[in-house]
Formats: structure tokens, C-alpha cells, sequence
């Protein structure tokens, strides 16, 4: 059993690549796990996400216990030209670790102890967490906790970089499943003095599989605000008639808060027509990211209504961090997941 955990002794970045398919298309994300010292008043590292503080509380347990990071959090630089990557990929050879993991992706990592590359890489002054905000908090705490320098190993954190603009980052919808006892009819009603509102025929014999799978190409648009209404007595296409609405409603919030999909469904027709509030959101909100069981759910009575939407842009995340705001929970989930226990790093 010699040689599972193979200790590092010198400084390197560590390329990743994680090859797998989504919707039929096969991927490959590349990135590099580095050491990135901890940006305390956010300036720098830019959040789009609020972080709740049970969460919180568990992972700063865990890092008290072993004072290590045990797996990255995920962060994006923005390369247009993706300089960066190709300068990796050319010093590439094979692979010290080539895994199947248990997601079923194929997962591989590198090693570049070069010296020109690892500078080469260091000077990117904007990042933005992708997936791991309260690990970066939790991060955050710990060494304030410490009292951690400057230069303490608290004051770091193992993270995988990856371009903003990289083809093989996917960014998965998260869709709402609403148990409440309400009027489909009623409801549509009212949601046409904002929304066009399409009743759409489904045939008898379709899977949830192919239901979802249709409700979702029936919603994709680059420009408009469309969702889909999945009920047991109907199945409605709301589009939003005018964004101006917004204003009245969240004038608090930036304009590219205002006209997100998740945003617009929140604030509109949840909040305002179904009289959901954050107070009550979650006895009535569920989500899931499996457009197959928000149509299930809804069919074995599980759950009165799923609302299906489209995932979030990767440009309506970096404006919403970038005016130092938070979007809606659960608007976003990214792919693929980043391997835990691949690469580890101890504080001393």
C-alpha cells in the first residue's frame, strides 16, 4: 500500500484536465491547482454567492482537526486567448494520475515544477469563485482565527484555477419544485399582466425524460426570459414582456441582478403572485438540477408544480460579483466537480 499518499517537496502547479459528457457532448475541462493567499475584504477574489453558516460551522471544525486543505475550490481568471493553458499543455507529458472517478469522469493530473511557467501564471488580478464559497469563508475564518500573517500557511489556500472562458465549463440550470395547493388556471391568469403565457399540448405517452428534455428546448433563448410551468392540470411557456418591471420590484438591485432568470421568476412570480417569502421559502421550494425528477415529482404528486428554467450565463456571474452583489440561492452548479483528496495540502 506504499506510495498512495506521495509527499511533495518542492514548489509546482499541478495541471487538471477532467474529460466527461453532458447531454450527449463529450468535454474536457482543463485547469491548475496552485497556492492562492487568502483575499480577506474580497477585492480581488470576487463571490457571487451568500454563505450560510452551518455550512460554515462544519468545515471549520474539519480544518481545525487536520489543518490541511483537503480538496480545491474552484475559482476562474478570465483569458480570452487562453494564453495560459497553452503554455501549460505544451510542457505536458503523461500523466502522474489518470483515475476514473466515482462521478464517472476521467480525471488527470500533471506536474510543472518549471520554474518560467509557475511564473507565468501567478499574474491574474481578478478571480472569481466558481464553486467552493464557503470553504473560501471558512478558509478566511480559520486564519483570522489563528492570527495568521501575511505569509502563514493559514493565510493560503489550495485552489484549481480555470479560464472563465474554457468550452469544456458547464454550468447546469437548477430548477424550482413548488408544493403548494394552488389554481394553475388562476395563476396564469395573473402572470399574463407581466408574461406572455403559451399553454403547451404534451403528448400522453412522453417519458419525464423526454418531457423535460422538451420543455427545455422550448425555453432556450439568448435574449428573452422564458420558463416553463410544468403542472399536473397544465404545461405553460411564460416569456417576460417587459424587464422594466424589475425596476419596481428589486430597485435596490443592480441592473444585471434585475435580469436574471432566476431573479425574474423569484421576485415575480413567486414572491409577488404565489405569496412566497424568504420566511417561507423553504416549506414550499425545493430544487434539483434533473429536469427528469422536477417532471416525476410532479407526476407521483410529490409536488404541486416544477418550474423549468435555463442555466445562468458565465457573463451574468461575473457582472453580479463583479458589483460586489449575490445572486438568488441555487442559481448556479457548475461541471464537472472537482475531485476530492487528488491533490492535498498540509499547513505545516
Amino acid at each position: 500500500m506504499k506510495g498512495i499518499l506521495v509527499e511533495s517537496d518542492e514548489e509546482a502547479i499541478y495541471p487538471y484536465k477532467v474529460e466527461y459528457e453532458c447531454d450527449g457532448e463529450n468535454k474536457v475541462m482543463s485547469g491548475f491547482f496552485i497556492l492562492l493567499k487568502l483575499d480577506h475584504n474580497y477585492e480581488k477574489v470576487k463571490a457571487h454567492e451568500r454563505t450560510l453558516s452551518k455550512p460554515k460551522e462544519d468545515r471549520l471544525k474539519l480544518m481545525r482537526e487536520t489543518r490541511a486543505n483537503l480538496e480545491p475550490i474552484e475559482l476562474l481568471y478570465m483569458d480570452e486567448k487562453d494564453e495560459i493553458m497553452k503554455k501549460i499543455d505544451s510542457a505536458l507529458g503523461e500523466p502522474i494520475i489518470d483515475v476514473l472517478g466515482y462521478d464517472g469522469f476521467r480525471h488527470k493530473l500533471w506536474k510543472i515544477s518549471d520554474g518560467e511557467i509557475i511564473e507565468f501564471v501567478k499574474d491574474k488580478e481578478i478571480l472569481y469563485i466558481a464553486d467552493g464559497h464557503h470553504r473560501y469563508q471558512t478558509a478566511i475564518n480559520y486564519a483570522e482565527e489563528v492570527g495568521a500573517g501575511e505569509e502563514n500557511p493559514e493565510n493560503y489556500i489550495m485552489v484549481v484555477l480555470a479560464n472563465m472562458f474554457d468550452e469544456g465549463l458547464t454550468i447546469l440550470p437548477t430548477h424550482r419544485m413548488i408544493r403548494m395547493d394552488i389554481d394553475i388556471n388562476e395563476l396564469m391568469e395573473k402572470c399574463k399582466e407581466y408574461f406572455d403565457v403559451e399553454r403547451v399540448e404534451l403528448e400522453r405517452e412522453l417519458s419525464p425524460v423526454e418531457i423535460g428534455k422538451r420543455l427545455s428546448e422550448m425555453i432556450k433563448t439568448d435574449k428573452e426570459h422564458k420558463f416553463a410551468v410544468y403542472h399536473r392540470d397544465g404545461t405553460y411557456i411564460l416569456t417576460l414582456k417587459d424587464e422594466s418591471v424589475m425596476d419596481e420590484l428589486a430597485p435596490d438591485r443592480s441592473k444585471a441582478w434585475r435580469t436574471l432568470d432566476v431573479s425574474i421568476l423569484h421576485k415575480i412570480v413567486i414572491e409577488k403572485l404565489m405569496g412566497i417569502t424568504d420566511k417561507n421559502l423553504e416549506d414550499h421550494v425545493k430544487y434539483t438540477r434533473d429536469t427528469k425528477e422536477a417532471i416525476e415529482v410532479v407526476n407521483g404528486g410529490k409536488f404541486d408544480m416544477s418550474f423549468i428554467l435555463n442555466p445562468t450565463k458565465i457573463e451574468e456571474i461575473k457582472e453580479i460579483a463583479s458589483a460586489g452583489e449575490h445572486m438568488p440561492q441555487k442559481s448556479t452548479y457548475f461541471l464537472p466537480k472537482l475531485l476530492s483528496g487528488l491533490v492535498m495540502r498540509k499547513f505545516h
